[in-house]
């Protein structure tokens, strides 16, 4: 995200110099002809400076996004997320405390990047924030929109009773679950695996909770199950759990016993248990599905060597021990 290009402090100090009739607009003053009148009493003003696309934000929902706040008359901003790799989800009216802010993060979609100058009584008040906001400043705030989720609808979900839950249409339990499963994406993109797995695990139970009516609903059941269950494993893989995964993977398998990703995870599962066997079995059948995988077959390859070389070292200790056994008796 690109600076606002306010003019610099020194700038102020001459232009207060000069006499008012001549004296150039400020940069808020300049920006204000540009951007439109949000709510209508002027104070949320906006400016698109590059379009999203989609639907706005809905209310209540979780928001991914860069922002940075700045100051009249100041290039650099009193707070900024444009320096972090994996800005944190911030959920509207709990993580984001400025009403100008909330209300204008409503009006954007999906990768809009807009300009907000916020009056003080939507952003710091009448007191400011002292040291870093002044007693009534007006603000500016550049915002881009990374991504957002609905967590809105799976907030409300959850508070429900599981009969409750049961009347709802599993069109619906599934937007909630795949909302879930974004969530867990996110988590699982930065490393926060055990964050991952609870997301994950949080969707498996709600659809486990469903009293399925129909065989349809039930393979649609499935069919939602199907990639939770390889998230799972692949999360406690990363976790360092390999038994959990390969429960999780073997669930998998339940389901579509041909699933080249949850014979990998089992084959990934097996090699960490040292069940060099099992690996292999696993991995055999999802090379023959895809006999072009360079992850599967790097993986094998890695397998069949450990197999060898455990076959070789319990050769070997079985020859040492046959050897001091024929010695013994010899005595």
């Amino acid at each position: 995200m690109s600076r606002n290009g306010l003019i610099s402090s020194l700038r102020r100090l001459i232009n207060d110099e000069e006499p008012l009739e001549t004296r150039s607009p400020s940069p808020f003053e300049q920006l204000r002809p540009r951007m439109n009148d949000i709510i209508g009493d002027g104070g949320i003003l906006k400016e698109v400076v590059q379009p999203g696309d989609g639907p706005p934000v809905p209310e209540n929902a979780s928001v991914l996004i860069h922002y940075s706040g700045f100051l009249e008359y100041s290039d650099q901003p009193f707070e900024t997320t444009t320096h972090l790799k994996y800005p944190r989800m911030m959920k509207l009216g709990r993580d984001v405390t400025l009403a100008g802010l909330e209300l204008g993060l409503l009006t954007m979609k999906k990768g809009e990047f807009s300009r907000f100058l916020l009056q003080p009584q939507y952003a710091y008040g009448e007191m400011g924030c002292p040291p870093f906001i002044p007693a009534a400043a007006v603000v500016l705030y550049e915002v881009q929109i990374l991504d957002y989720l609905d967590s809105g609808q799976v907030d409300d979900f959850i508070t429900m009773s599981v009969e409750q839950q049961n009347t709802v249409p599993m069109s619906t339990l599934l937007e909630v679950v795949n909302t879930l499963r974004s969530f867990g994406n996110r988590f699982f993109n930065q490393n926060r695996y055990y964050n991952a797995k609870d997301r994950y695990k949080q969707a498996m139970t709600l659809l486990g909770n469903r009293e399925t009516q129909s065989d349809l609903e039930k393979e649609r059941i499935k069919t939602a199950l199907l990639p939770l269950y390889l998230n799972i494993s692949l999360a406690e893989l990363r976790l360092e759990r390999p038994h959990k995964a390969l429960k999780y993977g073997n669930k998998a398998l339940e389901i579509d016993s041909a699933n080249t990703k949850a014979l990998f995870r089992c084959g990934q599962a097996y090699l960490e248990l040292h069940e060099y066997a099992s690996a292999q079995c696993c991995l055999t059948s999802a090379q023959a599905q895809k006999p072009f995988d360079s992850d599967i077959n790097n993986l094998l390859r890695k397998v069949t060597m450990c197999y060898k070389d455990s076959l070789d070292k319990e050769k070997d200790l079985y020859s040492k021990m046959f050897r001091e056994l024929k010695g013994s008796v010899k005595m």
